[in-house]
C-alpha cells in the first residue's frame, strides 16, 4: 500500500512538472461555443461553464495543489520543529509556556481560524499557503517535544555536553537528526491535509482565485451545474480523493518502516 501511495505521489509530481506539454489546451482559454460540453474525443473531461477544458485545468491544478501542500507543510514543520525542540530540550517553565500556547491554539477550530484570517487578508495563493502553515504546526510541536524529552538524557547528549558543546549545537546537530523520523511522517501526512484544506477553501470561493485553475474551484463550478454537468464534480473529486489517499498511504508506510516493533 505504501508503494501504491508512492506511485501516486510520483505521478502527481510528473504531471505538475510536465503540465505545459501534457495539457491539450490553455487552461484559461474561454470557448463560448463549447460551454458545458460533455466528455468527448476533443475534451476528454468535458468543459466548464466558460468552455474551458477541464482536463487542462486539472493538469495545471495539480501543480497548484502540490505547491500549496509542500509550502504550507514546510512552514508548519519549521515552526513546530523549533518550538518542540526548545520545549523538549529546556523543559521547566519554557516547556510550560510553549505547551500552554499549543493548547490555546488547539482550542480554536483550525478551519474557522483560517476563514477568519482570510476574511481580513486578500485570498491569494501565497496567503493561503502561509495561513495553512501557521495554523498547522501544533501536532508537530508535540511530536518533536516528546522525542526531545526522551533523547536529551541519552549518553551521546551527555558526552556532547562534557566536551563543551553549546545548546544550539546539541539541539540541531545531535538530537534533532534522531527525531526527524516522526517529523518526516507528520510532514507527509500534513501535505495531504494541506491539499484538502486548500481544495475546501477554493470550493468556498476564498482560496485560489479564478482564472488560476485549482481542483477546488473546478468543484465550485460543478456544484453550480451539478444537474447538467456531472463531470465537473466527478473528476476533480476523484483527483482530490486519490491524492490525499496516496499521501496518507505513503505516510503510513514511512511510519511503519521507522517502527522497530514491525521489523
Amino acid at each position: 500500500m505504501a508503494m501504491a501511495g508512492g506511485i501516486v505521489v510520483l505521478f502527481l509530481f510528473a504531471v505538475s512538472l510536465l503540465a505545459p506539454w501534457l495539457s491539450p489546451y490553455d487552461p484559461t482559454a474561454i470557448d463560448l461555443r463549447n460551454v458545458l460540453a460533455p466528455p468527448s474525443g476533443d475534451h476528454w473531461f468535458g468543459t466548464d461553464q466558460l468552455g474551458r477544458d477541464v482536463l487542462s485545468r486539472m493538469i495545471w491544478g495539480a501543480g497548484i495543489s502540490l505547491k500549496v501542500g509542500f509550502v504550507a507543510t514546510g512552514i508548519a514543520v519549521l515552526i513546530g520543529t523549533i518550538l518542540g525542540a526548545v520545549a523538549g530540550y529546556y523543559g521547566r517553565w519554557v516547556d510550560t509556556v510553549i505547551m500552554r500556547f499549543v493548547d490555546i491554539m488547539l482550542c480554536f477550530p483550525t478551519f474557522f481560524l483560517i476563514l477568519a484570517v482570510i476574511a481580513v487578508l486578500e485570498p491569494s495563493i501565497w496567503n493561503i499557503m502561509i495561513i495553512i502553515g501557521v495554523t498547522g504546526w501544533m501536532g508537530i510541536t508535540r511530536l518533536v517535544r516528546a522525542d526531545f524529552i526522551s533523547l536529551r538524557e541519552r549518553d551521546f547528549v551527555l558526552a556532547a555536553r562534557a566536551i563543551g558543546a553549546g545548546d544550539l549545537r546539541i539541539i540541531f546537530i545531535h538530537i534533532l537528526p534522531n527525531a526527524m523520523a516522526s517529523v518526516l511522517v507528520a510532514a507527509t501526512l500534513g501535505v495531504a491535509g494541506a491539499i484538502l484544506t486548500e481544495s475546501a477553501l477554493s470550493f468556498l470561493g476564498i482560496g485560489v482565485q479564478p482564472p488560476t485553475p485549482s481542483w477546488g474551484n473546478i468543484l465550485t463550478a460543478g456544484k453550480d451545474n451539478i444537474d447538467i454537468a456531472w463531470w465537473l464534480s466527478l473528476y476533480p473529486g476523484l483527483a482530490i480523493l486519490i491524492t490525499v489517499l496516496g499521501y496518507n498511504l505513503l505516510g503510513e508506510g514511512i511510519r511503519d518502516s521507522f517502527d522497530p516493533r514491525l521489523r
